[in-house]
């Protein structure tokens, strides 16, 4: 399998590796009875709540915590935790800096952890949100200090960590400069009146506006 079409597959069973790593791997065997949360330092909120809040049904949350407490029983994931099972889907690179931030688009309240709750809130708008949330995450994702605005220097870090997770898979071999060319072109497009920040206006009007990323949207829709 050539070194692209790898990567792609890869990419293609991210938001499954996330069931599987991050929350255990699920049995839908056996999840008629209620949440077990006796044992756990970190009590998730009732289960009618989290089904109010997300687009999961009862038993896909029962069968996310019975995961999540099966990999995690303190309740929460850390910063390092989370790297470590990150680093294992991409060894071909380092995938350490791209997993801090996309922890820390995980870790809503910033408090250091990824509970059960922030975990089931960012994958259920990855895999069924609207087309408009998944933006909104997306945005907050590239916002690195989360004060509203998207910088070019903010997008670059972001460039460049994936380009280290993606490692020896990108095709053709990319040469030093080739991020920083790359954010030069998406930046300006972004930023329509040219003031050196791009708003979540801006962001997601360029995005809807963009097949490419349009169709990224809809990649993980049906996976659980």
């Amino acid at each position: 399998m050539s070194c692209r079409k790898r990567c792609k597959r890869e990419i293609f069973k991210f938001a499954q590796y996330l069931f599987r790593l991050i929350t255990g791997t699920l049995n839908t065997d056996s999840v008629e009875d209620e949440l077990e949360l006796s044992a756990v330092r970190h009590r998730p909120e009732g289960l009618e709540q989290l089904e109010a809040q997300t687009r999961f049904s009862r038993k896909e949350l029962q069968i996310l915590y019975r995961g999540f407490k099966n990999e995690c029983p303190s309740g929460v994931v850390n910063e390092d935790t989370f790297k470590d099972i990150y680093s294992q889907f991409f060894p071909q690179g380092d995938a350490s800096t791209y997993a801090h931030f996309l922890f820390n688009a995980f870790d809503t309240d910033h408090n250091g952890s990824v509970s059960f709750e922030d975990f089931v809130m960012g994958l259920s708008i990855l895999l069924r949100g609207t087309v408009q949330e998944k933006l909104n995450w997306a945005f907050n994702l590239y916002d690195i200090n989360k004060d509203g605005y998207i910088t070019k220097e903010e997008m670059l870090d972001i460039m460049k960590a994936i380009y280290d997770m993606m490692g020896k898979c990108t095709y053709p071999v990319l040469k030093e400069e080739t991020p920083r060319q790359h954010v030069e072109v998406f930046f300006q497009k972004m930023d329509k009146n040219k003031d050196g920040v791009v708003t979540i206006d801006e962001f997601i009007d360029c995005c809807q506006n963009d097949e490419n990323i349009m169709r990224s949207m809809h990649l993980f829709e049906n996976v659980l």
